[in-house]
C-alpha cells in the first residue's frame, strides 16, 4: 500500500494520524470520457481500450461487471494483477501486463502522466492509441460501458436511464458513504470512535436496505440498474472479508433475508458468476493489510452458496 511522490514510488499507508483515526479516501485523478462527439479525444473504437483490474477490488469488479453485461469482451481487453498488493502496490505477475510488460501499476501511471502524484488504483481504462489513462473512477468507466460502444454491440440495455437517474443518484449517494465505503471507513479506522461512527452508519443503512428489499425486488424500479450493481460488489464480498477482516460483525449478510436473496439472484444473473472470485479476494484482504492481520493467515471460510435459491418474484 503506498503511493507515487515526485516520480518514485512510496510504500506508506494511509495517513490516519492526520484524521483523527478516519480513513479517507483520495478522488480519482483521471475523469476523460468516450463519447462519439466530432471533437471528442477518446471515441468508441473496437480493440482501442484496456481495462486494468484486480478481482478483489469491489470498484474494479463493477467494470467487469458492465464489460460483461454490456457485451464489451470483445471491445475491450483486460489485464488482471495479482491477489496480494505488498510494498510495491499492485504488481502484475508472469505475462500479466499483456500491453507492456510492466511488473508494477505504478510504471504505468507514471506512464501515463510523469508528473503524478498519488495513490495508485484500479480500476483503469487504458487508451492503447494514446498510451495513457482515459478513467480511473468506476462510477465513471461503467457508465462509459453503459452507452458508449452501443453501435459497436448492438447492446443498448440500459442501467442509468434518464427517468431514475435522480433516484439513483440518491441511492448511490447513500450506499456509497455508508456501505460501498463504509467496510473500509470501518476496517482501516486507527481510533475506536472512527472506527465506530462507519460501524453503526453501515449498519443502519443495511438495515434501511432490508425493510427496502422487503417491499421492492430491487434498489430503483422494477429492473436492475447501475445501483444495483454498484452495491452488489460490496455484499458479495461481506461474509467473506468485511464481516472479519474489516470488524463489520453486528451479523453477517447471510442473516438479513432479504438482502442475501437479493445478493444471490444478482450473482445469478447469466456472466456475473463468472466475474466473482472470492479466494483471490480473501487472498488480497488478508495477506496484504499487515496493519490489520499481520500474519497474513488467510482463513478457509465461509462456505457461501450463492447458486442456491433466491425465492424472489
Amino acid at each position: 500500500m503506498g503511493l507515487i511522490v515526485n516520480g518514485k514510488w512510496v510504500d506508506k499507508w494511509y495517513p490516519t494520524e492526520e484524521t483523527k483515526g478516519e480513513f479517507i479516501r483520495q478522488e480519482s485523478r483521471f475523469r476523460n470520457l468516450i463519447s462519439t462527439e466530432e471533437d471528442a479525444i477518446y471515441k468508441p473504437e473496437k480493440g482501442r481500450y484496456h481495462l486494468y483490474v484486480s478481482l478483489a477490488c469491489p470498484w474494479a469488479h463493477r467494470t467487469l461487471i458492465f464489460r460483461k453485461i454490456k457485451q464489451l469482451e470483445d471491445i475491450v481487453s483486460i489485464s488482471i494483477v495479482e491477489p496480494k498488493m505488498l510494498e510495491n502496490g499492485w504488481e502484475f505477475g508472469e505475462n500479466g501486463d499483456s500491453l507492456y510488460a510492466s511488473d508494477y501499476m505504478y510504471q504505468l501511471y507514471l506512464k501515463s502522466s510523469p508528473d503524478y502524484q498519488g495513490r495508485v488504483t484500479v480500476p483503469v481504462l487504458w487508451d492503447k492509441q494514446t498510451q495513457t489513462i482515459v478513467n480511473n473512477e468506476s462510477q465513471e468507466i461503467i457508465r462509459i460501458f453503459n452507452t458508449a460502444f452501443n453501435d459497436l454491440t448492438g447492446n443498448h440495455d440500459d442501467y442509468y436511464p434518464d427517468a431514475l437517474k435522480h433516484e439513483i443518484n440518491e441511492i448511490n449517494d447513500r450506499i456509497y458513504d455508508t456501505v460501498n465505503n463504509g467496510v473500509y471507513r470501518a476496517g482501516f479506522a486507527t481510533a475506536q470512535d472512527a472506527y465506530e461512527k462507519a460501524y453503526y452508519a453501515l449498519f443502519e443503512t443495511l438495515d434501511w436496505l432490508e425493510e427496502r428489499l422487503s417491499t421492492q425486488r430491487y434498489l430503483v424500479g422494477d429492473s436492475i440498474t447501475e445501483a444495483d450493481w454498484r452495491l452488489f460488489t460490496t455484499l458479495i464480498r461481506f461474509d467473506a472479508v468485511y464481516h472479519g477482516h474489516f470488524k463489520c460483525n453486528r451479523q453477517k449478510l447471510s442473516e438479513f433475508p432479504n438482502i442475501s436473496g437479493y445478493v444471490r439472484e444478482l450473482y445469478q444473473v447469466p456472466g456475473v458468476k463468472e466475474t466473482v472470485d472470492l479466494e483471490y479476494t480473501k487472498i488480497h484482504y488478508y495477506g496484504s493489510h499487515m496493519t490489520i492481520n499481520p500474519t497474513g493467515v488467510v482463513p478457509l471460510g465461509p462456505n457461501e452458496d450463492f447458486d442456491r435459491p433466491h425465492n424472489r418474484g
